[in-house]
């Protein structure tokens, strides 16, 4: 069955980095679309990036030219890279998967797949 496991979270001041990973069990990258959502505290869970089988990549506004998405297809596994920390980026990440990779987007609702979440604090 299809497991994600998400791991790097932490605490961090603001302009500091950090790198998610999610490994992924039973999920194959050539088709499926793969996802980064986080939830920042008493709010809705929102899109932050997405990668389509092909491999390009869909990012949130808010995190363009900070945060990259990478995917380690020997692996299995997916990384966030998140640099120039904001204190607003603050919230429960969680790694995402929907098994029909022809519709890729950062809408919560399209996808099947989540993992448990990680924790991320930006102090200012």
């Amino acid at each position: 069955r299809v497991q994600l496991v998400e791991s790097g979270g932490g605490s961090v001041q603001a302009g500091g980095s950090l790198r998610l990973s999610c490994a992924a069990s039973d999920v194959t990258f050539s088709t499926y679309c793969m996802a980064w959502f986080r939830q920042p505290p008493g709010k809705e869970r929102e899109g932050v990036a997405a990668v389509r089988p092909t491999g390009v990549r869909i990012y949130a506004d808010s995190v363009k030219g900070r945060f990259t998405f990478t995917r380690d297809d020997a692996k299995n596994t997916l990384y966030l890279q998140m640099n120039s920390l904001l204190p607003e980026d603050t919230g429960v990440y969680y790694c995402a998967g929907r098994w029909d990779g022809t519709w890729c987007s950062l809408q919560s609702d399209d996808f099947g797949y989540f993992g448990q979440g990680t924790q991320v604090t930006v102090s200012s």
